[in-house]
């Protein structure tokens, strides 16, 4: 019986940053159009972030929180602090990357970490505003807000944490090498049901 290896960490890698780079493109081409009600749209680069944590553990949540967090911070329409996003979804994608290990690909637990991630990075990100005086991040508009980027980040996170985890799997069984099939096993030989090349 052959032993299938791994994944390879640099095939992983490259994947990761793929599937950021087309989130932050859908977050800025598509979702920040949408005209939904409150001016809240959903954070598809947070639930993507999410996602990736919660296949692939903490250190990985925690490496593509940072890189997409910085992305987002610098892409335009950015008006805000440089840093804020890398630290919020770093923070973020470490603590869900920690439930990685009790998730089963076919449970809630994708849906509830996206509810609870979403919930702790809107308020994280209107307390790193408080802090550094940013006008728009008063409790006022926080209490707002969160309720909205809530309910619309659970909204969209069936389809995104279902594309991630499809890209995932699908490069999962891509990695894997087949059998060669000019190989035909010794009992088939035996049994004379081998054929000869």
């Amino acid at each position: 019986m052959l032993n299938t290896p791994e994944v390879s960490p640099a095939g992983r890698n490259v994947l990761t940053a793929v599937v950021i780079v087309a989130a932050l493109i859908l977050q800025v081409s598509v979702a920040n159009r949408l005209p939904l009600p409150g001016g809240v749209t959903p954070d598809l680069v947070l639930l993507t972030v999410v996602a990736l944590a919660l296949v692939n553990g903490s250190l990985t949540g925690l490496v593509a929180g940072f890189c997409a967090g910085l992305a987002a911070d610098i892409i335009p329409p950015a008006d805000h602090t440089i840093g804020r996003y890398a630290l919020v979804y770093c923070l973020i994608g470490h603590v869900c990357g920690l439930a990685s290990d009790e998730m089963d690909r076919q449970s809630l637990v994708p849906f509830f970490a996206v509810a609870a991630g979403a919930l702790v990075a809107t308020v994280l990100y209107a307390a790193t505003g408080m802090l550094l005086g940013d006008p728009r991040a008063s409790w006022t508009i926080v209490t707002r807000i969160v309720p909205l980027q809530v309910l619309y980040d659970v909204m969209a996170s069936p389809f995104v944490v279902w594309a991630v985890l499809r890209v995932t799997r699908r490069f999962e069984r891509g990695e894997r090498p087949s059998r060669d099939r000019s190989v035909v096993p010794a009992a088939s030989y035996r049994s004379g049901v081998g054929t000869r090349l």
